[in-house]
């Protein structure tokens, strides 16, 4: 069986000692961030990470995850689907999130702690809650107040998830080669029409619904990457 002990004497010396994470929250107005608050999250995240994904690590290497060409569904393994609605149910989806969005509002450098455990714990799993984070942000600081109340919420409470569709056939990190394309319907939607690869978290089963941030260029885009654009 897997296992796995959280450093939380290193973490606590990085955030505590080093950095003085205490004030220095406090001198950004994050008040409720104080050094017992983070702590307590240090304490229980290490022990979701220990007691909940460990012992998971190995059954998903064994496993794997499982697709229906006929239904075009993907199961995860075994333990997998509990483990996050665990993960929810603590409030972990939205540690770093504001308040008004349904987040518990803590600085960014307060969940970095969470990651690392989670992925030291048991990378695989981490994979289906990591790109919530970047989808949570662009909405936060691009999207509509519209798309916010839709897509913002249920991501941050982790009953939805979000990825990121950039990776194309022929563009790996070189997204100003990306083709996909993007034509307004006449109504506020467009028609995007390409192909996606390596969409971390693409299809699963841990929510009802996942959110899909999609790169693409609009008819009269200029080349490069500055001639893209999110949907």
């Amino acid at each position: 069986m897997s296992t796995y002990r959280a450093p939380l004497a290193d973490m606590r010396f990085v955030l505590f000692d080093v950095l003085d994470a205490g004030a220095l929250f406090a001198r950004l107005g994050f008040a409720s961030a104080t050094p017992d608050t983070v702590d307590a999250v240090l304490e229980e995240g290490a022990r979701f990470a220990e007691q909940v994904l460990s012992p998971l690590n190995a059954i998903g290497d064994a496993e794997g995850c499982r697709f229906d060409p006929a239904t075009g569904s993907v199961t995860t393994p075994s333990g997998f689907r509990e483990a996050y609605a665990r993960y929810v149910d603590g409030g972990w989806p939205g540690l770093v999130s504001p308040e008004a969005f349904g987040g518990q509002g803590l600085p960014h450098a307060a969940g970095v702690p969470l990651k690392e455990m989670i992925d030291a714990a048991n990378l695989a799993w981490g994979n289906f809650p990591l790109l919530s984070h970047g989808a949570t942000e662009a909405l936060l600081h691009h999207g509509e107040a519209w798309q916010q109340a839709a897509f913002l919420k249920p991501i941050v409470e982790g009953t939805w998830t979000g990825t990121m569709c950039l990776t194309e056939p022929q563009c790996g990190t070189d997204l100003g080669l990306l083709t996909t394309r993007a034509v307004a319907n006449g109504d506020g939607s467009y028609a995007i029409t390409g192909t996606k690869i390596f969409i971390t978290a693409g299809e699963h089963d841990l929510t009802d619904n996942i959110i899909h941030l999609v790169l693409a260029r609009v008819p009269d885009a200029p080349a490069g990457s500055k001639g893209i654009s999110m949907f």
